[in-house]
């Protein structure tokens, strides 16, 4: 793991949950830090990099937000990264991952409505020359990924 810094670490611990939603996210999460703006942007620019963070935004009521739903397409190895590929250009996906079962690729697709939601899902249809397996949700369970990043002995918050 990358080495961290009492910065990082209290980046990191204080936004897993309530990042600020206003005109500049950054401005306001370096206030309350007591950095710059301009840090904490290189600053997770940086840990995005190193592969310490995945991704940095908020989480959100997707039911809220429009039409979701659970994907997974059955792709052959040689044809796995370039099936990958084009899931990942398509508009609306995110987490997209590997998985080992015979539906080896699964992501997540959204859209406004369910007609578009459709609509991108048989536009991908057709690119991948796969079919895609659609599982909506059925029942919401909120899962709190939030994990307080440890100190070394050594280090005072």
């Amino acid at each position: 793991m990358a080495a961290l810094d009492s910065l990082d670490r209290r980046l990191i611990d204080a936004f897993q949950r309530e990042l600020p939603l206003c005109e500049r996210p950054f401005a306001a999460m370096a206030e309350r830090l007591g950095a710059s703006e301009a840090q904490v942007i290189e600053r997770l620019q940086r840990l995005q990099h190193d592969q310490v963070l995945s991704r940095v935004g908020p989480v959100f009521d997707h039911a809220r937000a429009g039409a979701s739903l659970l994907a997974a397409v059955a792709v052959p190895e040689a044809e796995r990264d370039r099936v990958a590929a084009a899931i990942n250009r398509s508009p609306g996906v995110n987490h997209n991952y590997l998985r080992e079962h015979d539906f080896n690729l699964w992501f997540v697709m959204t859209a406004a409505d369910e007609q578009q939601l459709e609509a991108r899902l048989e536009a991908l249809e057709e690119e991948l020359g796969y079919a895609v397996l659609r599982l909506p949700m059925v029942a919401a369970y909120h899962i709190d990924l939030g994990f307080p990043i440890p100190w070394d002995e050594l280090e005072t918050p």
